[in-house]
């Protein structure tokens, strides 16, 4: 069944096409990711089926009575605006839902009202729709999204929105539109502030949900993930249309393409064979063929349908996008120790010059052509200890020393290192002074800056064509030791494709921190993960050690499982097989806390089925006259009664 219907969109900006006849449905329950390079139109789609924006031509026909929720790239909120006045916003539908219930309940008491089965039937609506959106459930599921978006409790008070940094009002507006449980979800780079835990939780939350998704990302574990149909905009059009995730969509496009080349390769060599055909024979014998073969090659050319309806037309070449072009080497061989790491410490020092350490290093060595992912929680510290390694800032205790021929190139987060004054051309030969203009622009090209675009200041460029010059100039200084900080931002799947194409040709070493999946498990063969302020080292990229994280997890559940009956009552936790007692503890308490939370979960909802029997009853013990009122009333108790057994059962089975 469709829950949205866009008809030929079109937009421009002035006389800038950004796309044109864009038309597709979606149905209740899809999973849509829309994808495509920076610039091609995937924010301003979402944006125009939002209402935030409108189209130059064309309609966006969502059906009747459907709520959307959207989630913009940069969250805006009103002044003295609340973390918790945001959520209530969010909530407002489930609170008047719950006033009008409140209403009713008086009403239907009323039972001799002409509209008392109306206020009735509106009731068990109401009722229902409450408690499937979790009406009765409002502060555990606010409590449930914040923690797992990563909210520390300090953000529940008072603050306003306007003291949360970038990442946590985005953060914030996501929580509010998860909270607000619309039937269609519009997200504009919903990972975008999110470190890893609360990207898991996104995932495994979005998962659950049972509305229907439409997804803008360049983040492709995530889409991976979450969507189960992928559209590509792409050369001013909807470009495609394609069943499955951003894998299955890679794998299709491919074949497609592939087939699109085929068939106008076959055709070029048909034409060339007509022609030579043509000028062969033209005045000679075969003239009649040849003139016959030049009628059907203008009808190629002019798009000739006949009248079987057969049509025949000249094929266009397929269109590719333009991709970024990256050669990257280490101009001299360093040594086989990189970095080895003694008691290092990194942070800050205050004011009163007491240290705020984030990340300690006990021992550690980094090896050549080792090529490690640094992970951790946001405001862990990865990047204040990149700036240590590097030189910007002090180390709090210990050392970390750098081996012998050793040469860093630092990629930063925020393109700190960039000149904003600066056009993109006066970059390069600020890294690179003997370069001429001419090899500049032509190994500018490679980076997708053409034309004037090289004379463009850097100040006035978006993020990704600010990380596409710092990836020139990345290429252009060399090193032999890589260390890039969230080297992924901003920039569009392609240019991600390309980076780790070029990375993975690297012979140098690397160090690196990022949040994209995708690009840690193309990249990585080592983690250093930062827990609880130390760093730990796994060998292997990012799925791997997932799966191991998995496999830890579901050990610890079969120790527990068939180990927990066989214990005697009273036997004493120290004399229980020791590896078990931490899994042994955390279970129970998981599981003591699931079963507390069900248990108050049917309480509620024995609470109101409760009051809806009391009030048949009340209707049933005289109160109502009609035979077909009592009839139906009658047949709703009985109802009630399985139902209320059922919730009985339950509740005493998990409440033991």
């Amino acid at each position: 069944m469709s829950i949205l219907q866009v008809h030929t969109l079109s937009k421009y900006f002035g006389a800038e096409h950004i796309f044109s006849g864009v038309s597709f449905n979606v149905a209740r329950g899809d999973r849509v990711a829309i994808v495509g390079v920076n610039g091609a139109g995937k924010s301003t789609l979402l944006r125009i089926i939002a209402g935030e924006e409108s189209a130059t031509t064309g309609a966006i026909v969502p059906a009747r009575g459907v709520r959307m929720a959207y989630l913009a790239q940069e969250s805006r909120f009103d002044e003295g605006q609340t973390l918790r006045g945001l959520l209530d916003e969010a909530l407002e539908h489930l609170y008047h839902m719950h006033r009008e219930m409140t209403t009713l309940e008086t009403a239907i008491a009323d039972t001799n009202h002409s509209e008392w089965a109306e206020r009735m039937e509106r009731y068990g609506d109401l009722l229902s729709r409450y408690e499937h959106a979790g009406g009765y459930d409002i502060e555990r599921t606010i409590e449930r999204i914040l923690t797992g978006l990563g909210f520390d409790p300090a953000y529940h008070g008072p603050m306003v929105l306007a003291q949360f940094s970038g990442g946590m009002k985005t953060r914030a507006a996501l929580a509010a539109i998860l909270l607000s449980s619309p039937d269609i979800l519009l997200l504009d780079e919903p990972t975008n502030h999110l470190d890893l835990a609360a990207l898991e939780w996104l995932e495994y939350f979005l998962k659950q949900w049972d509305g229907t998704l439409m997804v803008v990302s360049h983040d492709r574990y995530f889409l991976d993930r979450v969507t189960t149909r992928t559209l590509e905009i792409a050369h001013g059009r909807l470009d495609g249309d394609y069943p499955g995730g951003y894998m299955k969509y890679q794998q299709l496009k491919a074949e497609r393409m592939e087939q699109m080349w085929k068939q106008y390769q076959a055709q070029q060599e048909e034409i060339a064979r007509m022609e030579s055909f043509i000028r062969r024979y033209k005045n000679s014998t075969l003239s009649t063929q040849a003139r016959g073969r030049e009628r059907r090659l203008q009808r190629l050319k002019e798009g000739w349908t006949g009248g079987s309806g057969k049509s025949e037309s000249m094929m266009s070449r397929p269109e590719q996008q333009r991709k970024l072009s990256l050669a990257l080497q280490a101009n001299q061989r360093g040594g086989d120790l990189v970095f080895d790491f003694e008691r290092l410490e990194v942070g800050y020092v205050l004011p009163n010059t007491q240290h705020i350490t984030l990340i300690t290093i006990p021992e550690l060595e980094l090896r050549r052509q080792q090529r490690v992912a640094l992970m951790g929680p946001n405001g862990a510290g990865k990047t204040t200890l990149l700036r240590t390694l590097v030189g910007e800032l002090p180390p709090l205790r210990g050392h970390a020393r750098l081996g012998s021929n050793v040469q860093i190139n630092y990629y930063a987060q925020a393109h700190e290192g960039l000149q904003m004054h600066n056009t993109v051309l006066d970059e390069m030969r600020r890294v690179r002074p003997a370069i001429k203009e001419t090899e500049a622009r032509t190994f500018l090209g490679r980076f997708l800056f053409s034309g004037d675009d090289v004379f463009k200041r850097i100040g006035d460029l978006s993020g990704g064509e600010r990380g596409r010059v710092a990836l020139a100039q990345l290429t252009l200084i060399g090193g032999n030791l890589l260390i890039l900080d969230e080297p992924t931002n901003h920039l569009d799947i392609g240019a991600r494709e390309a980076l780790e194409d070029v990375l993975n040709e690297y012979d140098g070493t690397m160090l690196f921190v990022s949040h994209d999946r995708y690009f840690i498990d193309a990249v990585a063969d080592t983690l250093w993960i930062v827990d609880n302020g130390v760093v730990t080292v796994f060998d292997g990229n990012y799925s791997e050690y997932r799966e191991s994280q998995e496999q830890r997890d579901k050990k610890a559940t079969t120790l527990v499982t068939p180990a927990t009956p066989n214990v005697p009552k009273g036997t004493p936790t120290a004399s229980r097989p020791t590896p078990a007692q931490p899994a042994v503890s955390k279970e129970a308490e998981r599981e003591a806390r699931k079963r507390q939370r069900r248990s108050e979960q049917l309480e509620q909802q024995i609470a109101v089925l409760e009051s809806e029997r009391g009030i048949i009853t009340l209707a049933l013990s005289g109160q109502e006259t009609d035979p077909r009122r009592i009839a139906d009333l009658a047949a709703r108790y009985s109802v009630l009664e399985r139902e209320l057994q059922t919730l009985y059962d339950e509740w005493a089975l998990v409440s033991t």
